[in-house]
């Protein structure tokens, strides 16, 4: 594209935002974003983005909603100053487990999200670990699905892991989980567990057993996100009663919502792998066990290739 490359970061993790204009070799964006007494978000451009190619980093992590209101804006502002093209970049996608409508009289909410950035002005979206694929069908414009997993892998490689086994925490990771396994040349595993609070509203989670074989050797849980940590923690102790040498954990978006981290830190997990997609801040502190990786630049090369019409995909071939 021969339109000028410009990312503007909100105010939901400019830690990120900055580290992926430094892989791109652009300062960032300039933008005011405020606050009004009564809570209402506003935004002004401070420079010209006219027929530019424009990518907004914005997390809709928690608070989600005013996370999601902030994009909405920034896509709302470039969209009256003539960008020729903007891409919401969502290193992490809030509303993602409001995907189905499992129970009656529910709404779902991932569909209302996509819709709204869509309407707010996104002609595409770029967006990291999704909760689940077929999120990707709820917009009605382009979406570039990126995977943590080569972020992971490496970090794997390097802390020397060997005949380790992966481990879903449950069903619905299994297909994730298999991915990783297949990368690293590992053997799988999976927790079948039962829910003991259908509604979610509380971290109830009952374990039942593990299907794989764990004993003696290394397992790493991983999960596309780490809300209350109860499922990982459960999910490692089922994995130390049946033999694992050590349990480790990885995890795409931490969350820690409530107490999550200082019971993350005195649960039998040794290690948390997660990456920077959302602001982590004080609470690791209350959490040493993590260990942050950087999506960064797996960011910012998917940014430059959207920018020049080249592959994604190959990014993970």
């Amino acid at each position: 594209m021969n339109a000028a490359l410009k990312v503007f970061c909100g105010r939901a993790n400019p830690a990120l935002g900055g580290a992926i204009c430094r892989y791109l070799g652009v300062q960032p964006g300039k933008v005011e974003i405020y606050d009004f007494p009564d809570g209402e978000t506003c935004c002004q451009l401070q420079e010209n983005v006219r027929g530019a190619d424009v990518f907004i980093v914005q997390p809709t992590s928690p608070p989600a909603h005013k996370n999601l209101m902030e994009m909405l804006i920034l896509l709302e502002t470039m969209k009256r100053s003539s960008a020729a093209r903007m891409t919401a970049v969502l290193p992490y996608f809030g509303y993602a487990r409001q995907d189905r409508k499992d129970k009656p009289r529910v709404p779902i909410t991932s569909k209302l999200v996509a819709n709204l950035i869509t309407s707010a002005g996104a002609n595409r979206v770029l967006a990291m670990d999704l909760h689940a694929p077929q999120i990707q069908g709820f917009f009605d414009i382009p979406v570039d699905h990126l995977f943590a997993t080569p972020v992971l892998l490496e970090e794997f490689r390097r802390q020397g892991f060997r005949d380790m086994v992966i481990v879903s925490p449950d069903a619905g990771g299994v297909e994730r989980a298999r991915a990783i396994a297949s990368r690293c040349g590992a053997s799988l595993a999976i927790i079948d567990k039962r829910k003991s609070d259908p509604k979610r509203t509380t971290d109830k989670v009952e374990v039942m057993h593990v299907i794989g074989e764990v004993a003696g050797r290394p397992c790493i849980l991983v999960d596309d996100m780490l809300d209350t940590g109860s499922t990982m923690m459960r999910a490692a102790q089922a994995l130390l009663d049946r033999g694992a040498a050590e349990v480790d954990a990885a995890c795409t978006h931490v969350l820690l919502s409530g107490d999550a981290a200082r019971r993350l830190s005195d649960s039998s997990i040794r290690k948390v792998f997660v990456t920077d997609t959302i602001e982590i801040g004080e609470k690791r502190q209350s959490c040493p066990k993590l260990v942050t990786l950087s999506v960064a630049d797996l960011l910012g090369e998917a940014i430059q290739r959207i920018h020049n019409d080249d592959s994604v995909s190959s990014l993970f071939v």
